[in-house]
């Protein structure tokens, strides 16, 4: 193997067999495609397109006469002109009519007054025209009928109730059930016989013909004789076997081609399996695009020379093919080895050209800076105007494009540079191409946009800090406000009974304030990352299900239905424990205090691949009129008046602590839907 696979007569002896099983292959489509009303795929000629196309003339008649038609009176009357037909005709004519007296200056009549004039100056073209048309429908409806007339078979009969058409003396549905075959349209329904007919995968071609017909009063019968259907039977058997015939040629040809051109695409161009250079033959020199403009020649002249030779002599196809394919398989494997030799793109004709223009412009480009450029152009250009003088006005102009160019560009980053210095740190200054100048704007745009961004975030940070203080003091200011008033009530009150429901209200409001201060300092805590992390293997299944046991009376208290959808088995993830629950119980707290009474919560757990994705999703009983962005914010709530026990907070902390644990925690709203979602880590043991 080692010694002829890559020897010279080997690749020869290979590329004929090869030539010898496309030939094959070619010969075999060839007798396929050419086998009138054949195919494999078609269990008898009852399913054929052939079969079908046999009736197809008469039926679409027979439509047009009892649909369009019906009878010289109704064509006389204009009934048959298709209404949308006579409004193209009728546009055509006002377009006429107008472009003939566009010069009329003096006229503003609107169009539905100049429709109305057109109307009463056209009337005689109008009228004309319509009885031409009127005309040439009669003519095609005695066309139809002369058409009819000539018709031996099929056999048919159809009425519409109003008027009979028929080549046969058959008129009742049992005469024509007792022919061979038949297809009677009676009562809705198009009845086929053989059975096997209505398994055709033509049938809708008669089928979208009757569908037009008004089924109340049409009846349409249509039958074949035996003498009528018995050579066709037979010639249909034949042309089958051929199809079938050559179909299992295919079958054997088309491997062995395929392998032995494999096989050549793999050897040639070597001399051994280690031999990595590949070697080139005086065909190989052509360049590639010039070879693929030849093998597309070769194919357009094989279905030329194919469609001459079908017609003159079926023998002559052979040695057709294989000259061509000899041809055609060289340039192909001169190919494959520029593929191999990654020389594809590059031997080409095309490549070569750009490939040295670019060149020279680049060493031009590379030779020094823009003075230099500039003395080159100034060079190079009389130059070019000498070689060029029997096209001097198109250099000129190319010449002075290329300086309006520069020019406009220079004008616009200037223009631009002016807009930022006067305080438009939002404008952007656009020019194309690659150029120096392109380069020059896009650093003023960069410098633009780290200014932008730094106000922007400048801007942020200091409406962040007025909401802070305003929030804290709203939320800090209202159980303060209460203590004190309870202290002073406490001082003046002497009833004992009074007095501890007094303390009672205190202990309520210091603890509230004690619990927005813990949720400021965790907010810190969490946001600057001074919170210890330990990652571990956490089932999350088990952490929710015990943590929803822990506050069933909350749930309970608000009427609340907990839906859980998990993956059977379970699902772990790297995450802290004590910190992940932290995030869930800050979102179940939110539930608690945002979602609608009686409602479902929804709790989804999906393997997402290298994630875990834990989705809360709850309606809101107010509605939501903010962003999901803003909820994120620090001291934002759902509800704007702040009247909930809440801290505005507790989103914040979440996403916080999720963040800290190298997850992804997320909001959506969508209408009244509120959803959050927490993507983690998946487990890997390592």
């Amino acid at each position: 193997m080692k010694k002829y696979s890559h020897s010279n007569t080997t690749k020869v002896i290979v590329f004929f067999i090869m030539i010898a099983f496309f030939t094959g292959v070619i010969a075999s489509l060839v007798n396929i495609v050419t086998v009138p009303y054949s195919s494999v795929l078609q269990k008898s000629y009852f399913q054929s397109g052939a079969y079908m196309e046999e009736s197809l003339q008469s039926i679409d008649d027979l439509t047009s006469l009892m649909t369009e038609y019906k009878n010289e009176e109704h064509i006389l009357d204009g009934g048959s002109i298709d209404k949308y037909e006579w409004k193209e005709v009728e546009d055509e004519l006002f377009s006429e009519y107008l472009y003939l007296n566009r010069s009329n200056e003096d006229d503003f009549q609107s169009e539905k007054q100049q429709y109305e004039t057109f109307k009463k100056e056209y009337a005689e073209e109008i009228s004309s025209t319509r009885e031409q048309l009127i005309q040439d429908e009669l003519r095609e409806y005695h066309k139809i009928l002369q058409r009819l007339k000539n018709v031996e078979e099929p056999l048919f009969y159809a009425t519409d109730g109003a008027k009979e058409f028929s080549n046969t003396k058959l008129e009742g549905s049992d005469d024509f059930e007792a022919l061979p075959s038949y297809f009677i349209y009676e009562d809705y329904n198009l009845e086929a016989y053989p059975r096997e007919t209505n398994k055709s995968q033509y049938i809708h071609w008669l089928t979208e013909r009757t569908d037009q017909l008004n089924p109340e009063n049409t009846v349409i019968y249509f039958g074949y004789t035996e003498e009528f259907l018995a050579p066709r039977l037979a010639q249909w058997e034949a042309n089958s076997e051929i199809a079938a015939e050559n179909l299992f040629k295919l079958t054997l040809f088309m491997p062995g081609f395929i392998f032995s051109f494999i096989y050549l695409a793999l050897v040639i161009g070597r001399r051994s399996f280690k031999d990595k250079e590949i070697h080139f033959h005086f065909v190989d020199k052509l360049y590639n695009d010039l070879n693929v403009i030849f093998c597309f020649s070769l194919i357009s002249l094989f279905v030329v020379l194919l469609d001459f030779l079908l017609e003159i002599n079926h023998q002559s196809i052979i040695p057709m093919i294989i000259l061509i394919a000899v041809i055609g398989f060289v340039l192909i494997l001169s190919l494959v080895k520029h593929f191999k030799n990654h020389t594809l793109i590059k031997h080409t004709l095309f490549y070569q050209v750009i490939y040295r223009l670019a060149q020279f412009i680049a060493n031009v480009y590379r030779s020094g800076n823009i003075g230099i450029k500039t003395v080159l152009i100034v060079i190079g250009y009389p130059v070019l105007i000498a070689a060029t003088f029997f096209m001097f006005p198109v250099t000129i102009g190319i010449a002075a494009w290329f300086a309006y160019k520069k020019v406009k560009e220079f004008q616009t980053i200037q223009d631009g540079v002016a807009a930022v210095k006067a305080g438009n740190i939002h404008h952007r200054i656009h020019v194309e191409g690659k150029g120096e100048f392109a380069r020059l704007a896009e650093n003023v745009n960069t410098i633009t946009d780290g200014l932008k961004n730094a106000v922007d975030n400048e801007l942020k940070s200091e409406r962040l800090k007025t909401e802070l203080i305003t929030n804290v003091s709203h939320d800090i200011r209202t159980p303060l406000t209460s203590i004190i008033t309870y202290v002073d009530l406490l001082k003046q009150e002497e009833d004992p009974g009074k007095a501890k429901d007094y303390v009672e209200v205190l202990d309520q409001k210091a603890k509230r304030l004690k619990g927005l201060t813990d949720d400021l300092f965790d907010a810190a805590k969490a946001s600057s990352g001074d919170i210890p992390v330990q990652l571990e293997k956490i089932d999350v299944l088990s952490l929710l299900t015990q943590g929803l046991g822990e506050v069933a009376d909350k749930i309970e208290e608000n009427n609340l239905t907990f839906k859980m959808n998990h993956p059977e088995d379970k699902v772990y993830v790297t995450a802290d424990g004590r910190l992940l629950w932290r995030s869930i119980e800050n979102l179940l707290s939110n539930i608690f205090k945002y979602t609608l009474k009686g409602s479902r919560v929804y709790i989804d757990i999906e393997d997402v691949g290298e994630e875990i994705q834990i989705e809360f999703k709850n309606i809101s009983a107010t509605e939501l009129n903010i962003k999901a962005d803003e909820l994120m914010e620090r001291f934002k709530r759902g509800d704007e008046s702040r009247t909930t026990e809440g801290s505005g907070l507790g989103l914040s902390i979440a996403r916080s602590l999720i963040e800290l644990q190298g997850g992804i925690f997320s909001l959506h709203i969508d209408g009244d839907l509120f959803k959050a979602v927490i993507r983690l880590k998946t487990y890997h043991i390592e």
